[in-house]
C-alpha cells in the first residue's frame, strides 16, 4: 500500500488531481477570467525572501495564539469554503482535523454539511455568511448560528460575480440527475477511488447547501439555487455591516475580503472585531493584487484596533511566517486543506496543518525567534514596489478633512 502521508501541499495537489473527477478538481483550482489574481496570490510569496541568522538561535517554537476569542495551537485557521463532492465527510472531516490539531474552522454558508454537525465536531467554528435576501432573512440565519453555538461570525461581502475563465469552466451539475450522470460518467469511471469513497456511504454527492436555510433540517436549496438568490439580493451597505455586527452581539465578528485601507477603517467604524485581507482566492474581480501585497498597509492602519488576518496563497509554513512578519495575526487556508481532504480525508487535512506547523517552526528557528508574535518586516527581504497601498491616500485625506472641519457645536441643555 502506498504511503498516504505527503511531504508538501504541492504533492497533496498532485494527489487530489489524480483522485478527483476532472470537473471537481477544476472547481478547486478555479480563478476568474484570465487568472491574474489567483496567480499573483502565489507569485507574491515567492518574491519575499528571508533574512536568517546563523548562531544564537532558539530551541523554543511557541506558536499558540488567540484569534477571534479562541485559543489555537498555531496561527493557521481553516478558511470557509464549500467542499461539494470532494469527500463524502466534507466539512465534518475538516472540522475534526482542525480540532485534532488545535485550531479553528470557518464554515461556509455554501458548505455541504449542516452547521450543527460541524460545530459538534469542532466548537471553535466561525459561521460565514453571504448577504442573501433582506435583513429578516439574514437575522434568521444569524439566530440559527447563535443557537448552534457558533464561536463567531464571518461576513463575506467581496463578491462582484465575476465569471468565465480563459481556460474554461468545469461542468458543475445543479442536481445529480440522469444528465449529470451521463456527463460525469466518463470522468468518474477514471477515478474509482473517489467513486468508492462515496459508494461506501451508499449516497451520491449532495449538491444542496443546508446552511442557507434558517431552520435546521428544512429543505435546502441547491448550490446554484442559492447562488441565484445571492445574485438577486441587493448589495449590502456599511450600515448593513454595522447592523449585522450589532445583531450578532458581543461575540467575535469578522469582515472578510478587505483589500483597502479606507475599507478597513470603515470596517472598524462598523464595529468588527477582525478583518481578513483577502481577494476571494482569485475568484472575484480579476486583476486585484495578491492579498499579501495589500496586507502591510491595512495592518499598519488598523492592526492596533482589530485583529488582521491574511487569506490567499498560503501553501507552506514559510508563507505563514511571511504573513505574520507583515502584520497578520494569523492566516486562513483554503485550497491547501481542500487538496489534503481530497488526497486523504481527515488525515490529509491534518497532514496539511502539520506541514504548516513544521514550516513555521523552521522559520522561527532560522530567524532567531522563540514565538510567532516576534516576526517583523526586518525578517524579510522585500523587493521595491512589492506592496500595494490601496485606498491609503483616500483614508488619509478623510482624516485630514475631519481634523480641519469646523468644531462641533456644544449641545444645548435644558435645566430642570
Amino acid at each position: 500500500m502506498a504511503n498516504a502521508w505527503f511531504e508538501s501541499v504541492a504533492e497533496a495537489q498532485r494527489r487530489a488531481k489524480k483522485r478527483l473527477p476532472k470537473g471537481v478538481y477544476g472547481a478547486l483550482v478555479a480563478g476568474s477570467e484570465r487568472g491574474l489574481t489567483v496567480d499573483d496570490n502565489i507569485a507574491a510569496f515567492a518574491e519575499l525572501g528571508f533574512a536568517p541568522h546563523t548562531a544564537g538561535l532558539s530551541n523554543d517554537k511557541r506558536m499558540a495564539t488567540r484569534v477571534m476569542g479562541q485559543d489555537i495551537s498555531l496561527p493557521v485557521l481553516i478558511s470557509p469554503t464549500g467542499v461539494q463532492a470532494v469527500h463524502p465527510d466534507g466539512e465534518v472531516a475538516v472540522a475534526r482535523a482542525a480540532a485534532a490539531r488545535g485550531t479553528a474552522i470557518g464554515l461556509s454558508s455554501m458548505a455541504s454539511k449542516p452547521m450543527e454537525e460541524v460545530i459538534a465536531a469542532n466548537p471553535k467554528t466561525f459561521f460565514q455568511l453571504y448577504w442573501v435576501g433582506d435583513r429578516d432573512v439574514m437575522a434568521a440565519k444569524v439566530e440559527r448560528a447563535r443557537n448552534a453555538g457558533a464561536a463567531g461570525l464571518i461576513a463575506t461581502l467581496d463578491w462582484s460575480f465575476s465569471y468565465g475563465r480563459d481556460w474554461g469552466s468545469p461542468f458543475i451539475p445543479e442536481r445529480i440527475n440522469l444528465e449529470a450522470v451521463r456527463r460525469y460518467a466518463p470522468q468518474v469511471a477514471l477515478k474509482p477511488s473517489w467513486l468508492w469513497e462515496f459508494a461506501k456511504t451508499k449516497k451520491l454527492p449532495d449538491l444542496t447547501v443546508p446552511n442557507m436555510v434558517a431552520t435546521p433540517g428544512a429543505p435546502a436549496p441547491t448550490f446554484f439555487e442559492a447562488y441565484g438568490q445571492w445574485m438577486q439580493s441587493p448589495m449590502p451597505t456599511w450600515a448593513d455591516v454595522a447592523w449585522l455586527r450589532e445583531l450578532w452581539g458581543d461575540k467575535p465578528f469578522m469582515l472578510k475580503g478587505v483589500m483597502r485601507v479606507d475599507d478597513a477603517r470603515r470596517a472598524v467604524d462598523a464595529g468588527v472585531s477582525a478583518i481578513s485581507v483577502s481577494n476571494h482566492g482569485g475568484n472575484n474581480l480579476d486583476g486585484t493584487p495578491a492579498a499579501i501585497r495589500a496586507l502591510p498597509a491595512v495592518a499598519a492602519a488598523v492592526g492596533d484596533q482589530v485583529e488582521v488576518l491574511l487569506d490567499g496563497g498560503i501553501r507552506r509554513g514559510g508563507d505563514v511566517a511571511k504573513a505574520l512578519a507583515l502584520g497578520a495575526k494569523a492566516v486562513m487556508i483554503g485550497r491547501a486543506y481542500l487538496w489534503g481532504l481530497a488526497a486523504n480525508g481527515q488525515a490529509g487535512v491534518e497532514n496539511v496543518l502539520d506541514l504548516m506547523r513544521d514550516g513555521l517552526g523552521s522559520a522561527l528557528i532560522g530567524l532567531g525567534h522563540e514565538s510567532v508574535d516576534q516576526f517583523t518586516p526586518d525578517d524579510l527581504v522585500i523587493p521595491a514596489g512589492f506592496e500595494r497601498r490601496l485606498g491609503a491616500e483616500i483614508a488619509q485625506q478623510a482624516v485630514e478633512q475631519a481634523a480641519t472641519a469646523a468644531p462641533a457645536q456644544p449641545r444645548k441643555t435644558t435645566a430642570g
